[in-house]
């Protein structure tokens, strides 16, 4: 499975990499998609937060709503992401090796 850079290099962009963590911006305004990738065990930081809805590979979908300056803690998975809101998202995820 794609990782998110090359999935949706449209959205996603790798800031820092070394062999204990690889960070990433996200950033995608409404109805931006990031098409199916994967993330390791990951640590997100919503700099501005949004409705975002994720599809896993089994077709099941869950809606979440991010907090501005929200951050949390999410174990390996593999999606597809859109955001469904009205406003910009603005992510830094920290992908742990």
């Amino acid at each position: 499975m794609a990782d998110a850079v090359t999935a949706a290099p449209h959205a996603y962009r790798m800031l820092l990499e070394n062999d204990r963590v690889r960070v990433l911006e996200y950033r995608g305004g409404p109805g931006t998609k990031a098409e199916m990738h994967s993330h390791p065990d990951l640590v997100a930081v919503a700099i501005r937060g949004g409705k975002v809805r994720f599809t896993s590979t089994n077709g099941q979908t869950e809606d979440a709503d991010l907090g501005n300056d929200e951050a949390g803690f999410f174990e390996a998975t593999e999606h597809m992401t859109e955001n469904v809101g009205a406003s910009d998202i603005h992510m830094v995820l920290i992908e742990l090796k």
